[in-house]
């Protein structure tokens, strides 16, 4: 066994694999960016190494300087964990070339198993299933021969960056133009590759661990058909779809896929499968690392996989045998992300004011949040995995439905709103999956409503803020000389972007409320809020003009609105720009005091690699609050436009 371990990453995957080598008596090294100095996995490790600046490729990307943190600290084994370099082959190899271990496959393993082209070639000469289709040649008549619809797809990377579904002979040219492009900018490889696209897919995934003494497992399957944009939102063990001889199969095809390549450690072989044929799975390709699903299969086998990792790479032999695999229960995962699916799922951020994680019977949660640090954009959004298991899917689906209201992160809006909609959604609950499901049922699942409670609980808070110790002429309380207290108004931001008004007229113990509807009368205690005689408990928290608010078992943000202006003697709106998500400002088509039309394009703002153009809410004289450069949050104030004449 080692005596210390540098893990290679950051977020929830490091601080899990710390928590293992410390019952493990490993010491652990974390290594972080400046954006990263205060993150939680620096917090659980044993010593911490600072790599540079945030930018990945300044830090976590940085294979001399994570080289260089190894030796600085005595490190005699790297974990890449998952993502950055976890499936680099030159990183693998610069780990060995520097006499430490690294603690996954060998770079010839996982060159073999990085290009798709040859992955398929290799698996096919063992005899495992591929799907139909070309690498090489002219792939317009490739397609013709395969069948349509096709699937183009890059032959280096993953994640589904260049992949285009194509149905269509015409449009074929164009999509192989556009994933050339796009594979050429992500994986600087251009190269490509077709397959029959199978209708009604499902996505199955199948965990193998081998040791360096002949020993290859499988340790079951996991169900991943539920995907946005081909990513992985929930994952489940083990699959719905198989029966007992399925799982058998799918399990040898996928150790013949490890032996094919000698792979040692831990990785995992994917496969395609339609939903009405699951004797018929076919390759698609192998993950050579430790997945993000992998607590799923931890939590119905027993195992730990990071320890089997670690113990491989230091040489020992696999502690079990096929026979003592055995699946007890299911397991459900759910990816929590910094995302507003209200808003096309555009990445989000903000501080976080508080954090509320789950707990109970059969569940587990992977997490690096910390309350009071901010969550930001520099990196992947995923914020934590929300794990349950249960003696069945009907009681993990339950629990993990609980465990995701339970969830509470105010300050940045999340998924888990719209993951506790998909989990209840009637065809998951019946195992009726396919990769396209989460697609088709969007509309069912994410909803833009502010229920009334959440307005409630803003107005209370602001007028709580009011109540001031500056006695009756400096408190804003609407108290006035021989009469009722007058009431308080605030417009506040509907989410189409429309004014609100609000108004409270206080009384004894609360006030009376005017939300749009009939007036109520509410109360807030605490954390309990009270609304025309129904209590329940909330948590909530005042940013600037955002009040965040969790209850029953979701988040909302009422964001109040911008003061009004004069013009004219009438009050309108200012015509004000504001961030729809995190990042930094690109560019800027319009300079300060120009008149601009009502639509024109003023700034580009970008995060996490994609690109958003605001425009014009209105036609008038242009002011610019940010700079090209300048890193903004979401829903901060861009620029304003002062309305007037259209210049066209």
């Amino acid at each position: 066994m080692f005596d210390t371990v540098l893990v290679a990453n950051r977020g929830e995957v490091s601080v899990r694999i710390t928590r293992t080598l410390r019952r493990l008596g490993v010491r652990s090294v974390a290594v972080h960016s400046d954006a990263d100095a205060g993150a939680l996995h620096v917090r659980e490790a044993d010593v911490a190494v600072r790599l540079g600046p945030a930018p990945a490729r300044e830090s976590y990307l940085s294979v001399e300087r994570l080289l260089e943190a190894a030796a600085r600290t005595g490190a005699q084994a790297v974990h890449p964990g998952y993502g950055f370099l976890a499936e680099n082959a030159a990183f693998a190899r610069a780990v060995a070339d520097a006499g430490l271990v690294f603690i996954g496959p060998t770079p010839e393993a996982i060159e073999a198993m990085g290009d798709k082209i040859r992955a398929k070639e290799a698996v096919a000469r063992a005899g495992v299933p591929v799907v139909p289709g070309a690498s090489s040649g002219d792939l317009l008549a490739a397609a013709d021969e395969v069948g349509y619809p096709v699937l183009v797809k890059p032959s280096a990377g993953g994640g589904g960056k260049g992949m285009r579904l194509v149905h269509d002979r015409a449009d074929l040219p164009a999509a192989l133009d556009s994933a050339r492009r796009e594979a050429a900018a992500s994986f600087g490889d251009d190269t490509l590759l077709l397959e029959r696209f199978v209708l009604r897919p499902r996505h199955v995934e199948v965990q193998v661990l081998a040791d360096a003494h002949g020993t290859t497992l499988h340790l079951g399957e996991r169900e991943c058909s539920l995907q946005r944009r081909h990513q992985k939102v929930v994952e489940e063990a083990p699959s719905p779809l198989l029966s007992p001889a399925q799982r058998e199969r799918y399990g040898a095809l996928a150790v013949a896929t490890a032996e094919a390549v000698g792979y040692t450690g831990a990785g995992t072989v994917e496969l395609i499968v339609a939903a009405d044929a699951p004797d018929e799975p076919f390759f698609m390709e192998m993950n050579t690392r430790l997945q993000v699903e992998h607590p799923v299969t931890e939590m119905v086998t027993g195992l730990d996989l990071v320890e089997l990792q670690v113990r491989v790479a230091a040489g020992e032999r696999l502690p079990l045998a096929q026979s003592d695999v055995v699946l007890r229960g299911h397991a459900v995962e759910a990816r929590l992300y910094a995302e507003d699916p209200a808003r096309g799922f555009l990445p989000t951020g903000g501080p976080a004011l508080r954090v509320r994680e789950a707990s109970g019977p059969g569940v587990r949660v992977d997490s690096s949040l910390v309350e009071g640090s901010p969550v930001g954009t520099t990196y992947d959004p995923m914020l934590a995995k929300v794990v349950a298991h249960g003696p069945d899917r009907a009681t993990a689906l339950a629990r993990l439905d609980r465990a995701l209201g339970d969830t509470v992160l105010l300050g940045c809006t999340t998924n888990a709103a719209f993951l506790r909609a998909l989990v209840t959604h009637p065809e998951v609950l019946a195992g009726r999956l396919d990769t396209d499901l989460l697609e088709r049922s969007l509309d069912d699942l994410v909803t833009r409503e502010v229920p009334r409670e959440a307005l409630a609980a803003f107005a209370l808070t602001r007028l709580r803020a009011a109540r001031t110790d500056d006695g009756p002429w400096g408190a804003l309380t609407g108290w006035r000389a021989g009469g009722p207290a007058a009431p308080l108004h605030w417009d506040v931001l509907d989410p189409d972007g429309e004014r609100l008004r609000l108004s409270a007229e206080p009384r004894p113990g609360g006030a009376l409320l005017h939300l749009g509807g009939d007036p109520v009368a509410a109360s807030l205690d605490g954390d309990l809020l009270t609304v025309d005689g129904r209590t329940t408990t909330l948590q909530h928290a005042v940013d600037g003009a955002t009040t965040w608010v969790h209850l029953d078992g979701a988040t909302h943000a009422v964001v109040e609105a911008p003061p009004l202006r004069l013009k004219g003697g009438d009050a309108v709106a200012d015509g004000e720009v504001r961030s729809p998500m995190p990042g930094a400002v690109t560019a800027v088509h319009a300079s300060a005091g120009d008149a601009v039309a009502e639509g024109a394009p003023l700034l580009a703002v970008e995060t996490m690699k994609m690109e958003h153009v605001l425009r014009a809410p209105v036609s008038g004289t242009l002011e610019l609050l940010v700079r090209v450069g300048d890193q903004v949050v979401v829903d901060q104030p861009l620029a304003r436009v002062t309305p007037g004449e259209d210049p066209s």
